[in-house]
C-alpha cells in the first residue's frame, strides 16, 4: 500500500495538532515523536511515507570511519530512498554525535527526499541548512555518528522518539513536530481529520464572533447542528 495523492494532499492541509486529536479518539496516544523539532522555524508542512533507519549504541569494532563504505551504511540507505519519502531515523535520542551532515543531506535533497526526522542531532549545521532539506531533530553536535552510534539497518521497524514507526507508515510533520499515522488507518483517519479541521475552522469563526466556549468547544447538539448547516452551505 502506498500513500495516495489524494490522501497526501488532504494531510498537507492538516496540522499535526489536529492529527494527534483524531488519533487520540481512535485510541492511539503515542504517535508524536519526541525530540523532533524543526531545524528551521517556518519549514512547510511535509507529508510522506516513512523510510526508516536505525542506529544502535557505538561498538568499537563496528563504529569506525571505515564503516561508512560498508554495504550496510547510511550512504547505502540514502541511495535506497525513493523520492517523496520521509527519512525517519532512530538515533536513540543521542545528542552528542550528529547522524548526518551537509553532504549526506545534499544527496537526499538531490534524490527529492521530502524530509528528515530524527530523535538525534545533525552536524555541519550551516551546511545542512544550505541544502534546503527540511529537517526535524534535537539540534546540532560536531562529532560524527560513529563517536556514539553504530548504523544497524534500514527499512525495518524502529523506535523514534519513543514511538513505533514501521516502513510505509505516513508521517506528518510541521512546526509542532512529527506524527505517525499507521499505514492501515490512513484512509479512515484522513476522512475524520478533514471533518475535524472543518469543524474547528467553524468554531474559530464563532469564537471570533464572541461566542462563549461552553457548548461550542466541544460542540453540543445545538452547535453541531449549526455547524452542519454551515458546512452544507459551503458545498
Amino acid at each position: 500500500m502506498t500513500l495516495s495523492p489524494d490522501h497526501k494532499s488532504a494531510l498537507e492541509k492538516i496540522s499535526t495538532a489536529t492529527a494527534t486529536t483524531v488519533l487520540l479518539k481512535k485510541g492511539l496516544r503515542n504517535v508524536w515523536l519526541r525530540g523532533t523539532k524543526p531545524l528551521r522555524l517556518g519549514q512547510k508542512r511535509v507529508v510522506g511515507e516513512a523510510f526508516t533507519l536505525r542506529f544502535v549504541p557505538a561498538r568499537e569494532d563496528l563504529a569506525t570511519p571505515e564503516s561508512w563504505a560498508s554495504p550496510k551504511s547510511t550512504r547505502a540507505a540514502i541511495e535506497a530512498m525513493p523520492g517523496g519519502c520521509i527519512a525517519v531515523v532512530d538515533a536513540m535520542g543521542l545528542t552528542d554525535a550528529g547522524i548526518f551532515g551537509d553532504i549526506l543531506c545534499a544527496r537526499m535533497a538531490k534524490k527529492n527526499v521530502a524530509g528528515l526526522v530524527t530523535d538525534g542531532v545533525m552536524r555541519d549545521l550551516a551546511g545542512v541548512l544550505g541544502t534546503g532539506l527540511p529537517v526535524w531533530c534535537q539540534g546540532a553536535a560536531a562529532p560524527p555518528s560513529v563517536a556514539g552510534l553504530t548504523f544497524a539497518d534500514w527499512q525495518e521497524p524502529i523506535a523514534c522518539g519513543g514511538v513505533a514507526v514501521f516502513p510505509g507508515d505516513t508521517i506528518v510533520v510541521d512546526d509542532d513536530g512529527a506524527v505517525v499515522i499507521p499505514q492501515a488507518l490512513v484512509a479512515e483517519v484522513v476522512t475524520i481529520i478533514v471533518e475535524q479541521e472543518n469543524l474547528e475552522a467553524w468554531i474559530m469563526g464563532e469564537v471570533e464572533r464572541g461566542v462563549p466556549l461552553p457548548g461550542l468547544y466541544p460542540a453540543n447538539a445545538e452547535n453541531r447542528a449549526r455547524y452542519e448547516a454551515w458546512a452544507k452551505a459551503q458545498r
